[in-house]
């Protein structure tokens, strides 16, 4: 059965509609443009992300402390431009041919690229409120700021600087890895080297001032993150060797309430001051003007 022809009438207001729609077309619904908001993971929140930005990485909502880069770290607590950064020619090798889901050259370029790192960790020489100091930075977001050959030479090189220059030493741990897999036994022994030149920057008479961070774990914090002359951590940040999950199936019973998070560990003796990220630049410099006082 044939369909009715269309009217006059039909025929001109289709045609002014498809003219009204070509020279002005209707606007695309707007979105939220992608990165303008984040997630609080402690209180659900959804908060601008230049706020927090402003805040220095805290949720506005609960004060929960957001990761943030080793650059960016620097860049808040260094006086502007004063950062020198040392050692950016070391790089990693691949001694064992490792090879999981990918070789680990390859996982080293990905991360690199990621990252805008050369590896886990930023180091340098800077001022801080007008002091001088050397100061180092781990990244967890570089395989999981594991300790690998290269990290061990850049805080072992940055320590014997300190201790050559005579300046107070800052390393900011941020470290979920510990020991890098990829690199075995030479990874493994970068826990004892950076503790042998921490040693000999303690008997040149070396203030070391260590900064725990959200996370640090494994090595590091069975290493260099604990041998501070002053111990200081965020709040609420992770800090032990083996996981909890791991701790709570190993000991086979619950674990105590807020294990391993830096309120614990300072209840304990494990940490000498817990302090907010806001103050942390006064407080470092306080600290260091009462050392030298001594």
């Amino acid at each position: 059965m044939s369909q009715p022809e269309p009217s006059s009438e039909t025929i001109e207001a289709q045609a002014m509609s498809d003219q009204d729609t070509t020279t002005n077309p209707r606007p695309n619904k707007r979105g939220v443009k992608e990165g303008l908001w984040l997630k609080c993971p402690n209180c659900g929140a959804t908060v601008f992300r230049k706020q927090v930005d402003k805040l220095l990485g805290i949720c506005p909502e609960c004060d929960y402390h957001f990761y943030v880069g080793a650059r960016t770290r620097i860049e808040q607590l260094l006086d502007v431009g004063s950062f020198e950064e040392w050692f950016q020619e070391i790089h990693s090798v691949d001694p064992l041919g490792f090879v999981d889901s990918k070789p680990y050259g390859k996982r080293l370029i990905s991360e690199q690229k990621k990252t805008g790192l050369v590896d886990a960790c930023v180091a340098g020489r800077g001022y801080l409120r007008g002091r001088p100091l050397v100061i180092a930075v781990t990244d967890s977001a570089f395989i999981m700021g594991s300790m690998g050959s290269v990290v061990g030479e850049v805080l072992t090189r940055s320590v014997e600087k300190a201790t050559e220059l005579r300046l107070p030493l800052i390393i900011v741990s941020g470290s979920g890895g510990g020991a890098r897999m990829h690199e075995g036994i030479l990874s493994l022994m970068q826990m004892a080297k950076v503790s042998a030149a921490l040693a000999k920057y303690h008997e040149a008479g070396g203030l070391y001032i260590s900064v725990l961070t959200n996370p640090t774990m494994g090595g590091v914090a069975a290493s260099f993150a604990s041998l501070g002359d002053l111990v200081v951590a965020e709040a609420k940040a992770l800090v032990g060797f083996a996981g909890p999950r791991v701790v709570s199936a190993t000991v086979k019973s619950p674990l105590p309430e807020g294990f391993q998070t830096s309120e614990f560990l300072q209840e304990h003796g494990f940490i000498d001051r817990i302090i907010h990220r806001a103050q942390l630049r006064s407080e470092i410099a306080t600290f260091i003007d009462y050392c030298e006082m001594s």
